[in-house]
């Protein structure tokens, strides 16, 4: 993989609700995370928290997880809900102690981080039983939108890496230009 992150100078294409909602809906999200007011979730490569703040009013607390620091700044400018905590980290190395939170979430990010590391750390944080829930591009999409192909992932890979890191397959959908996963330790 290419692992880029996203140009910040871009950032305000993330909150571009029209077009995020076109591969992921707020709806979709809340299917797949089912939150409640009990969770704990980071959400990996949250950007300018566009779906961190699709879940905060429904969670106990969101780790809006993101490698760059003007990404954070960005959310800042716009306003950070009190239940979300940024958190500058790479996947491969999260501040959370073992089994601390109920899912993790990875919109349209999984591309830039995935590997065997990122997700044996992620497994480590979650608790027995904690969800990972990914919707990315995937290879092989009709390539409209979204990072150059040779960047991501096929849902294949993209499964083959969670089952790898300890994690259960229970949904492995293909769509046009994304795949969606939803995973349990």
């Amino acid at each position: 993989m290419g692992f880029h992150t996203f140009d910040s100078d871009r950032a305000a294409a993330l909150e571009d609700a029209a077009e995020r909602y076109r591969y992921c809906s707020r709806e979709e999200l809340h299917a797949l995370v089912a939150p409640h007011t009990d969770m704990r979730l980071a959400d990996l490569g949250s950007g300018t928290g566009f779906f961190t703040d699709a879940l905060a009013p429904h969670v106990e607390t969101v780790y809006a997880v993101d490698v760059q620091t003007a990404m954070h700044d960005h959310y800042r400018e716009k306003g950070v809900p009190s239940n979300v905590e940024l958190v500058e980290a790479d996947a491969a190395d999260l501040p959370f102690a073992a089994d601390e939170l109920d899912a993790a979430v990875s919109t349209m990010t999984f591309h830039e981080f995935a590997d065997a590391d990122a997700l044996d750390e992620v497994a480590r944080v979650l608790r027995p039983g904690g969800r990972l829930l990914t919707v990315d591009w995937d290879r092989a999409g009709d390539g409209e939108a979204g990072p150059p192909r040779d960047e991501t992932y096929s849902l294949a890979d993209a499964v083959s890496l969670q089952t790898e890191a300890g994690f259960t397959v229970e949904r492995a959908d293909q769509r046009p230009e994304t795949f969606v996963t939803a995973s349990r330790l």
